[in-house]
């Protein structure tokens, strides 16, 4: 618990605020990463913010701006805070005008970027020098370790990346595996980056020897840090291969259609959906690192079955006499093609397993490994580890004599990814027309490593390993987020009303529980959820309807729970990579020659893909459907802000681009397609302040203000699309904190008088539970008790009895399910049968019902 309470300072205080922050899972010497929010008015510049220890005194920090107030007020609205962990779980964060930082750090690193033609970077932190260079390679250049703390020579070059190898994605059609060339074409120091702590954006491609075989884009961020020898690494790749084998048609799909004149005709039955194409071989990075002959290996794996925590058993070998070292990590089959094993009601699936083998001999076998192996002379090693190892099996660690490290993030020991559909059939939903597609092409996936170079002797190993794979949270208290208003005005997690703190409790406890029950694992699939669940079996992806990762997110900010902000990274992760398009991208001019000609070359590039940026409806493969309105940037946005996860932003804009292009005409510009932009842009406009998305975003405001007066009585929201009430009302919520814009205040108060007074019914209970938000905000600007009144009655429902046990791994999936089900007071569909918004179904429904009005809603109750 915290000492105090952390309601924000008023604006201008005259004497330093302090916020407290908690660790949680904290480690000494750790680097601890997280935005903070400030309240209007409260913080004016980020050199007038400090980190101070318990005792209250200061420890060196990296204080970055990350967005403001503008244009309603210029104050700081997100900074993140960076410094290294000392013994305490427990700092505090301190600001105001009159606070300063130490100056100097004691210890800071240094970067040079050499951006031209044959640019380089080199970063130094202290013990470490590493070199990217441009042109073939695909990762670290050169690795210099000061082992002796002399300073650096080529008696310190500890380790070389293979040219063209460093990093890879190798492919495999029936001609044959073609193995990638990596080449680097830029680099990019991030935002975010300064004395202690630099991140280096590395942009590139693997090139393919056979002509049918298109570059495929990768990114990575390195992350270094002052005073260490360790690298954090987030690697980002893009399929562009030809998933499946099925007949060619020209035209496009009904319903994502850019135009009237060529539709395809859904045709069934071909079998060449089902049949690969371009699948992966092997993805991973590599490092040829100079050991001496005499050499050991050390790694650890878990007792006990896959999902126990276990007691971790160390492995310790002399292996100078070994050709090859490797960790396996896998599970059932590995590329999730449905049918997927799974585990029963009752009983959790087996087939999971890790062995370390050493030539053609296994020196041990485990259900699941930590994900991490060290190589090591007396002098020096190296130790690679792969964050959820397991959850995004398959992975593998080897090490080949005489040099090469290689960290696979899919490992050429199991059967190659395949991207073809499980059905030739037509998928439905919904009533609409059934079709067959496959959207694999232009698939992302972002995988994150650590790289430790040490002394011979170093006892830290398995500590600095867990600093990325099993890493520490910080937070403030949650009563602090609430109050900042950056996501409005809510309630924290409190025991005022249980009834219906346990509503939101246990139904993301229930999720969770099925993540590793089911489990949601795999290397495609992890950090996504299934939609319906009918007792016995889960039925399809949700992939992310309506923004499930924000829903965690924002659950995390009510609690402080170091779970939910897991499964909020890991959701927001897997949706922005796979649950989207990312290939080809428009070609885009940087300016970072001296020759104007190659801006006038970079206009006669082919153009991207139209469908850049679009998201995938729910359906048995993450790739199988996709469409207009099923792309949410809040989650991306928020783990950007709290965690620095500078991607997020990335394909937020992304997204924004592609509404700016309107392919889908006016169809683009009414229904859920437009309140749902509406949002999405708002948020992306938040956090970059570029005008021309506060143009696209006025426009789509002045529509749905049109809409609201000539159609709709007086609503937001068209009655085709009631349980998307939290979409318009959550989007010109944020709009009004950003612009206090007098027109889109008077619309919100005349929507929440339309659904007071005639409740939108046309999906049930799904969107009469939508408008929760809607009355909070109406209550909230205008006083009128009507609001509180009917908003009172409208949460009925939500609430919750008490399980007789908490929720862990004591449960069988149909225990819990039937003692949910027992406790939940959600009404049934009126013939009796099981309803959408079943509390035991997913997170889907439970958006619009739940996790967007009851916390703001409680914040009402606790004030009226």
């Amino acid at each position: 618990m915290y000492a105090s309470s952390n309601v924000p300072a008023r604006p201008c205080a005259p004497s330093p605020s302090r916020v407290r922050i908690r660790i949680e899972r904290s480690s000494e010497g750790a680097p601890i990463l997280f935005g903070l929010p400030f309240p209007k008015g409260a913080l004016h510049s980020p050199d007038h913010v400090r980190v101070l220890a318990p005792d209250g005194r200061e420890i060196p920090s990296q204080i970055t701006e990350v967005s403001t107030w503008a244009p309603a007020d210029e104050s700081v609205k997100w900074i993140w805070v960076f410094f290294f962990a000392e013994a305490s779980d427990e700092y505090i964060v301190e600001y105001g005008p009159t606070v300063r930082r130490a100056w100097p750090p004691p210890q800071r690193l240094t970067v040079i970027n050499n951006q031209g033609e044959r640019g380089f970077a080199e970063v130094t932190t202290g013990p470490l020098r590493f070199l990217v260079r441009k042109g073939e390679g695909g990762f670290l250049h050169r690795v210099q370790l000061d082992v002796d703390g002399n300073g650096f020579d080529e008696a310190d070059v500890i380790a070389e990346g293979p040219i063209g190898r460093g990093s890879f994605l190798d492919l495999l059609d029936d001609a044959g595996v073609d193995p990638s060339r990596a080449v680097i074409t830029r680099t990019v120091v991030e935002k975010g980056s300064g004395p202690l702590h630099a991140i280096l954006r590395i942009e590139g491609e693997y090139r393919y020897a056979r002509a049918d075989n298109p570059a495929a884009p990768f990114v990575m961020r390195i992350h270094a840090y002052a005073g260490k020898s360790y690298l954090r690494v987030l690697h980002t790749f893009v399929y562009t291969g030809v998933p499946d084998k099925h007949r060619l048609q020209e035209g496009e799909h009904a319903h994502v259609a850019t135009q009237g004149e060529k539709i395809r005709r859904e045709e069934p039955g071909d079998p060449g959906w089902t049949q690969p194409n371009d699948r992966i071989a092997a993805v991973g990075l590599a490092l040829d690192v100079k050991l001496s002959p005499r050499r050991r290996m050390r790694t650890s794996y878990r007792e006990g079955k896959w999902w126990q925590p276990g007691q971790r058993r160390t492995i310790t070998r002399d292996v100078s006499d070994a050709r090859m070292i490797s960790l396996l990590q896998s599970g059932p089959k590995p590329t999730r093609l449905p049918p997927v094993p799974e585990s029963t009601p009752d009983r959790r699936l087996e087939g999971f397993f890790a062995h370390v083998d050493v030539d053609d001999r296994t020196i041990a076998r485990a259900e699941r490994a930590d994900g991490w192996m060290d190589i090591a002379d007396d002098r020096w090693g190296l130790a690679l580890g792969v964050r959820h190892a397991l959850e995004e099996y398959p992975k593998e660690l080897r090490w080949e004599s005489p040099r090469r490290a290689t960290a696979f993030l899919w490992s050429p020991r199991v059967e190659p990814m395949s991207f073809a559909r499980w059905s030739s059939e037509l998928e439905y939903e919904d009533g609409s027309e059934g079709t067959v597609e496959n959207w694999a092409q232009g698939t992302a996936k972002t995988s994150e490593l650590i790289l430790y170079f040490h002394a011979g002797d170093a006892g830290d190993i398995e500590r600095t390993m867990d600093y990325v794979l099993d890493p520490p949270v910080a937070h403030a208290d949650p009563t602090w987020y609430a109050e900042s208003g950056v996501y409005g005005r809510y309630a924290p997690r409190t025991e005022r009303f249980p009834e219906f703190e346990r509503a939101l409790d246990y139904k993301f406890q229930w999720w969770l529980f099925n993540q590793r029950w089911v489990p949601w694992f795999g290397m495609f699939d992890y950090g996504d959820g299934k939609w319906n669940f009918d007792g016995e079996k889960w039925d399809v992806w949700v992939c992310n309807e309506p923004a499930v990762d924000f829903m965690l997110w924002f659950q995390f900010l009510r609690t402080g729970d170091r779970q939910l902000y897991l499964a909020a990274e890991a959701a927001s992760r897997h949706s922005m990579d796979v649950d989207n398009t990312h290939w080809p991208a428009d070609p885009k001019y940087y300016g970072d020659t001296n020759t104007a000609l190659d801006f006038w070359e970079t206009l006669r590039r082919p153009p991207g893909t139209k469908y850049l940026g679009i998201g995938r409806r729910h359906g048995m493969q993450h790739w199988s459907r996709a469409l207009s309105a099923h792309v949410w940037v809040a989650g991306w946005l928020a783990s950007y802000y709290l965690a620095g996860y500078h991607r997020g932003l990335d394909v937020a804009i992304q997204t924004a681009e592609t509404y700016l292009k309107r392919i889908w005409g006016e169809h683009d510009l009414t229904g859920r397609r437009l309140y749902l932009s509406v949002w999405n842009l708002v948020e992306v406009w938040d956090a970059t302040k570029e005008e021309r998305y506060h143009r696209e975003v006025r426009d789509r405001i002045a529509r749905m203000l049109f809409w609201q007066e000539r159609e709709q009585g007086g609503s937001l929201v068209m009655d085709r699309y009631g349980y998307a009430q939290n979409y318009a009302s959550l989007a010109l919520a944020r709009y009004l904190d950003l612009t206090e814009d007098r027109t889109v205040r008077a619309a919100l108060v005349r929507h929440a008088r339309r659904v007071r007074d005639v409740p939108p019914l046309s999906h049930r209970l799904e969107s009469y539970l939508a408008t929760i938000h809607s009355l909070v905000i109406g209550y909230e600007l205008t006083g009128e008790p009507s609001f509180l009144q009917e908003l009172t009655h409208r949460l009925e429902p939500l609430k919750m009895e008490a399980l007789p046990r908490p929720i862990d791994d004591s449960w069988t999936q149909r225990e819990l399910f039937l003692a949910l089900e027992r406790a939940s007071r959600l009404p049934r569909n009126p013939d009796g049968s099981r309803p959408i918004w079943s509390f035991t179904h997913g997170l889907r429904v439970f958006g619009w019902t739940h996790a967007y009005g009851l916390p703001y809603a409680l914040r009402v109750l606790a004030r009226s």
